[in-house]
């Protein structure tokens, strides 16, 4: 085999690496992404309600703040080349304007999304809008197996079936947390608000999913994320100047939340600015590593954390249905996580045994059989390393 066709294959394999994600992905980065994803999860929903209960009433204010942190994310882009040494590749390199294009319309879509949580929020009782928003699950299943032809298997069906059922119980054992004076026009507004809201989000999922498939490294995601969330504020800031909703903000911290401007500022927003970003970013680091209907399946299952946190902060009641609850969706994530499990066993298991019967059958003459070591190298070619270009894709 002639040099020149050893080099164009071995350009051809980093063309391959550069484009297609690895398929062994690192288990701590992924457990320090879905750690990200838990506390910002939390966090943020807590805050909300903070923000809520002492005062504030503003649907722009609500909207803006889980978009308006992006900056944050300039560290997770910069720092790891410029500070920590520990990727050689530049920020923002073979970033293309595709890439830019969608990123901006995904943005854009996120922020109406956003809006729509917002309006259906202020509308909605918690019970009403848990059980609509349950729904998104079943749809990002359905929207996955469409957009990105991801295959139905008794593990996602049988997790996205109970974790629907336990937000279901949840939301129909939390019926007492209708606000008194709810009118069937606001009603209606916030039920299609909630439902639209769902179904913007479960379509989120598996698009970005699709679109992270041209993306080769976790920071080029941070930097997609970074542009998305940036249009979701240009989206939630034009919404709020022609609402007045910056003079919204300066009138509730003075006048009316309850707790002072001092709290209002700190707490209310810029807390909540700080965990909706790390919960945003952390669900497209979700999709990247697993997909779009995993990353739904773990925000889901985070609802039966959500209320142990209403009841540990808020005192909320924690009655038999939201025990049943809490149990339900504990066994669809943890029967989810057991499938992926043995799912990679399998994988793994099939990859050692293809790499043996290549060794073994590939005809090629070994040293010991007489044939050249470097000849052996190159009919045989390099057996491809999952992590050797780590350094660039993390």
């Amino acid at each position: 085999m002639s040099d020149g066709r050893v080099n164009a294959d071995q350009q051809q394999q980093q063309q391959q690496n550069l484009v297609n994600p690895p398929v062994k992905r690192s288990l701590s980065l992924l457990i320090v992404t879905y750690a990200c994803l838990f506390v910002g999860s939390i966090a943020s929903s807590l805050l909300a309600k903070y923000y809520f209960v002492h005062g504030g009433s503003s649907r722009w204010v609500s909207t803006w703040v889980q978009s308006a942190g992006f900056p944050l994310l300039l560290f997770l882009i910069y720092f790891p080349h410029f500070v920590f040494k520990t990727t050689t590749r530049r920020p923002f390199t073979r970033f293309t304007r595709r890439h830019l294009v969608f990123s901006v319309l995904i943005g854009f879509v996120l922020g109406f999304n956003n809006f729509l949580f917002s309006w259906g929020t202020s509308y909605l009782p918690v019970s009403t809008s848990s059980l609509l928003l349950s729904t998104q699950l079943i749809f990002t299943l359905l929207l996955s197996v469409i957009i990105v032809k991801q295959k139905v298997t008794f593990s996602n069906l049988n997790c996205v079936v109970l974790l629907t059922l336990s937000s279901v119980l949840l939301a129909l054992g939390s019926s007492q947390d209708k606000p008194a004076g709810l009118t069937k026009t606001k009603y209606f507004i916030g039920f299609l608000s909630t439902i639209g809201a769902g179904l913007l989000f479960a379509l989120y999922l598996p698009v970005t999913e699709r679109l992270y498939r041209s993306v080769y490294c976790y920071a080029m995601v941070m930097e997609m994320q970074l542009v998305m969330e940036f249009a979701a504020t240009v989206f939630a800031t034009i919404g709020m100047a022609f609402d007045g909703g910056f003079n919204e903000m300066v009138k509730e911290a003075n006048r009316v939340f309850s707790k002072g401007p001092t709290v209002f500022w700190t707490v209310a927003i810029l807390a909540n600015v700080v965990t909706w970003q790390l919960c945003f970013a952390a669900t497209s680091g979700m999709v990247y590593l697993t997909s779009g209907i995993t990353g739904g399946i773990c925000m889901t299952a985070l609802l039966a954390m959500n209320v142990i946190g209403g009841v540990v902060v808020y005192g909320d009641e924690f009655g038999g249905v939201k025990i049943v609850s809490t149990v339900l969706c504990i066994w669809g994530f943890s029967s989810y996580v057991y499938g992926i499990y043995v799912k990679m066993k399998k994988d793994e298991k099939k990859k050692q045994m293809e790499e043996k019967e290549k060794g073994e059958y590939s005809g090629v003459k070994t040293a010991e059989d007489g044939g050249d070591e470097g000849v052996l190298e190159v009919e045989m070619g390099k057996v491809k390393d999952d992590v050797a270009t780590a350094d660039d894709r993390v």
